[in-house]
C-alpha cells in the first residue's frame, strides 16, 4: 500500500519536476534512529510488550512495537538461566521531498524485526534470593515498505534516498544484564520481585551500506513484581489464583531518550489456572491484561504465559 501511495505522489510531480530532494534529512542519524527503535525490543520487558506512540502533528501512530519472550532457570540443581525474545516495531518518520518551492510527504514506513537470547547463571544468596548475571546477544533486520517505487525514486531523487530506496539495514548486538530475583512462596500467596540492569550495544554490519553504518545503545533499569493468591474458586482440582503485576522501566541511553521515551510503566491484572493435578506438560496457565503508559506512550496487551 505504501508503495502504491508513493507512486501516486510522484506521478503527480514527475512530469513537472525532475530534481526532487529529501528535505532536512541526515542519513546517518536516520540509521541510528532506526537502530534505536530496536533497542526497546532486545530484552524481555512487559513495558514494551505492546506500545503505540502517536505523532503530534497527525495524531496517528508514528511508532508501534511489540515483543514476545521470557526466561527461566532450568532447575535448582542446574542453575542455568535461559531467555529469548522476539521483537517487532513499525516506524513512520514522515519524510518530506521538495524541489525548493513545492513539497510532498513520502509515505514510507520502516519495519524492524529482532531476535535476542541470553544465557546466565543463578548464584543463590539464600532460599529465596538469587543474583543472576546474563550474557545477551541480538540479531536484527530493518526493511522498508517501499518496493514498487524504487525505479522511479532512483531517477528523480538525490543520492541520499539510497538508505530508503535500498531499504535494508542489518545489526547485531552484544552485551549483558545483571538481575536480582526474589521469590517468596507461601501457601496463602506467592510473591516475585525482579530488578534488572541491561546494557547492550547494537551495531550495523553485513550488507548495510557504508553511508548509513551506525550504532545504538540499549541501556535500562527495570523493576517488575507479581503477586498471586487464591480467589476461593477452584478449577482442574486446584485453586484459581488472581494475579497482580506492576513494572517500571527507565531507559538510560541518550539514544533512547532522543526519541522521547525515558520511562515506561505497566499495571496488570489476571487469572492463573493450576493444572498440576493432571499429567500435563504445562503445570500453570496464566492470562494477564496489562496497561502500559509513559510520557508520550500508551499501550495495552493481553499476555498468555505457561509454567512447566
Amino acid at each position: 500500500m505504501a508503495g502504491l501511495l508513493l507512486l501516486g505522489v510522484f506521478c503527480q510531480v514527475a512530469a513537472a519536476q525532475s530534481n526532487l530532494k529529501l528535505r532536512d534529512v541526515n542519513v546517518r542519524k536516520q540509521a541510528n534512529d532506526v537502530l534505536t527503535l530496536m533497542t526497546f525490543t532486545v530484552v524481555p520487558d512487559v513495558t514494551t510488550s505492546t506500545l503505540s506512540i502517536n505523532a503530534a502533528s497527525t495524531g496517528n501512530p508514528a511508532l508501534t512495537m511489540f515483543t514476545l519472550g521470557g526466561g527461566a532457570t532450568m532447575s535448582r540443581d542446574i542453575p542455568v538461566y535461559l531467555e529469548g525474545v522476539f521483537g517487532y516495531s513499525r516506524y513512520d518518520p514522515k519524510y518530506v521531498v521538495s524541489d525548493g518551492t513545492t513539497q510532498s510527504t513520502l509515505p514510507l514506513k520502516w519495519n524492524s524485526v529482532s531476535v535476542s537470547g541470553g544465557i546466565g547463571w543463578d548464584f543463590r544468596l539464600n532460599d529465596e534470593l538469587v543474583i543472576r548475571p546474563i550474557f545477551n546477544i541480538s540479531l536484527g533486520q530493518v526493511a522498508s515498505d517501499l518496493k514498487v517505487g524504487e525505479f522511479l525514486l532512483g531517477r528523480i531523487v538525490d543520492r541520499e534516498i539510497n538508505f530508503i530506496n535500498n531499504g535494508s539495514l542489518t545489526a547485531y548486538g552484544l552485551g549483558g544484564s545483571l538481575m536480582l530475583d526474589w521469590e517468596r512462596v507461601r501457601p496463602e500467596y506467592e510473591f516475585d520481585l525482579e530488578a534488572r540492569y541491561s546494557n547492550i550495544t547494537l551495531q550495523t554490519f553485513g550488507n548495510t551500506d557504508s553511508s548509513v553504518e551506525g550504532s545504538s545503545k540499549a541501556e535500562s533499569v527495570n523493576i517488575w513484581t507479581r503477586y498471586r493468591a487464591p480467589t476461593g474458586l477452584t478449577a482442574m482440582q486446584r485453586p484459581i489464583r488472581y494475579v497482580l503485576e506492576a513494572a517500571h522501566t527507565r531507559f538510560l541511553s541518550s539514544d533512547q531518550a532522543a526519541l522521547g521515551i525515558e520511562n515506561l510503566n505497566s499495571l496488570g491484572i489476571g487469572l492463573e489456572l493450576d493444572s498440576s493435578a493432571y499429567d500435563l506438560f504445562v503445570s500453570r496457565i496464566r492470562l494477564v491484561a496489562r496497561r502500559i503508559y509513559g510520557q508520550t506512550a500508551t499501550g495495552s496487551s493481553l499476555g498468555l504465559a505457561v509454567s512447566f
